[in-house]
C-alpha cells in the first residue's frame, strides 16, 4: 500500500484513531455502509467474510454513510447496537463519514483515485461500494454496491495465499 494510504487517520466507533498502517499485511475490505438499506443485509456477508477470513490475513472495516437516501442516521451508538444486534457484526466500524463531495473522508478521496469506478468516475454511487486492498502490491480494486460479499471469496483467497 502507498505511504499516504496508509496514514490517513480514521476514528474508530469507540473513539480510538487508526490508520491502515495499524494492519501491516493484511488484506483491507473498506465498505461505506448504511443500516436502512436495500443493501443492508450485506452486513452479514460482511460479517462471514471477517469470522472467515480474519485469522489469515483479512480486516474488514465498516464505515457509516449518511450521504445516499438519508439511509443512515443514527448517532454512532444506535449504528453499533443496530448492526451487533441484528447481523452480529463484530469487525471494526469506524464513526460515520462522508465519501464524496467536499467534506469527503481522505481515505475515500484516496481509494476512489485508485481505483475509480466505470467510465473513470471518481464519485461512489451508493451505499456498500467495496475498497479491496491487496496487502503485497497495495493495488486497490473497487467492487459495486451490487456485488455481495460471497462473491469476493475468490479473489480473497488469492490475495491470502
Amino acid at each position: 500500500m502507498a505511504d499516504a494510504l496508509l496514514d490517513i487517520p480514521c476514528i474508530t466507533m469507540k473513539g480510538e484513531q487508526k490508520t491502515l498502517a495499524d494492519f501491516p499485511g493484511k488484506a483491507v475490505l473498506v465498505v461505506n455502509t448504511a443500516s436502512q438499506c436495500g443493501f443492508t443485509p450485506q452486513y452479514k456477508g460482511l460479517e462471514k467474510l471477517w469470522e472467515r477470513y480474519r485469522d489469515r490475513g483479512l480486516v474488514v472495516l465498516g464505515f457509516p454513510c449518511n450521504q445516499f437516501g438519508k439511509q443512515e442516521p443514527g448517532d454512532e451508538r444506535e449504528i453499533a447496537q443496530f448492526c451487533e444486534l441484528n447481523f452480529g457484526v463484530s469487525f471494526p466500524l469506524f464513526r460515520k463519514v462522508e465519501v464524496n463531495g467536499a467534506g469527503a473522508h481522505p481515505l475515500f478521496v484516496s481509494l476512489k483515485q485508485r481505483a475509480p469506478g466505470v467510465l473513470g468516475s471518481q464519485g461512489i454511487k451508493w451505499n456498500f461500494t467495496k475498497f479491496l486492498i491487496d496487502p503485497a502490491s497495495g493495488k486497490v480494486t473497487r467492487y459495486a454496491p451490487s456485488t455481495k460479499p460471497e462473491a469476493l471469496v475468490e479473489v480473497i483467497e488469492k490475495l491470502l495465499r
